[in-house]
């Protein structure tokens, strides 16, 4: 029962994570299509390659948790070709610990620097002053969700001793 709460909460905060980071493409577009037009008049809106670089982070780090969820990230599979079948849930546990555990320590300090980025009142260097705290929070949110998604991951593997597929997650 717990399992299959986990497991649909999961699904849910990723699918709104890859809406998001759909969506902030979409901003992507508008707002490289709106510079490129307002350059053909001279003018810009001198925020393009800060703007574009806070949303490509965003997407990035959003992004993790669903395409791991829909196994849309790159698998080596040097060590499962020479492990029997049955043991390959074992080699994914291990795998997302050790990912659970290095993505919790970048966490963990991730949070001091947007804490600290809050606190000061830090603003980036452009004619914006965009606080520095919003990017770095939805990078923070992003580390989050992919940690939340890892440790359901593994309590998935514990629990059914079988690498998660579509079936298991649905």
């Amino acid at each position: 029962m717990i399992t299959n709460l986990l497991v649909l909460f999961s699904r849910r905060l990723n699918q709104l994570s890859g809406l998001l980071a759909m969506l902030l493409i979409g901003y992507l577009l508008c707002h490289i299509l709106l510079e490129i037009t307002l350059r053909l008049f001279g003018t810009s809106t001198y925020v393009l390659d800060e703007f574009v670089g806070y949303a490509i982070a965003t997407i990035t780090f959003l992004g993790l948790g669903y395409s791991l969820e829909n196994n849309g990230l790159i698998k080596v599979n040097i060590l499962s070709d020479h492990l029997p079948e049955k043991h390959h849930w074992l080699l994914d546990l291990i795998i997302s610990f050790l990912t659970f555990s290095l993505f919790s320590w970048i966490s963990y300090y991730w949070y001091f620097n947007v804490s600290r980025s809050f606190k000061r009142n830090i603003t980036s260097e452009s004619i914006a002053e965009t606080p520095l705290w919003i990017p770095e929070s939805m990078v923070l949110i992003g580390l989050g969700i992919l940690c939340f998604t890892l440790f359901v991951r593994m309590f998935l593997l514990i629990s059914t001793r079988q690498p998660p597929n579509a079936e298991t997650l649905k």
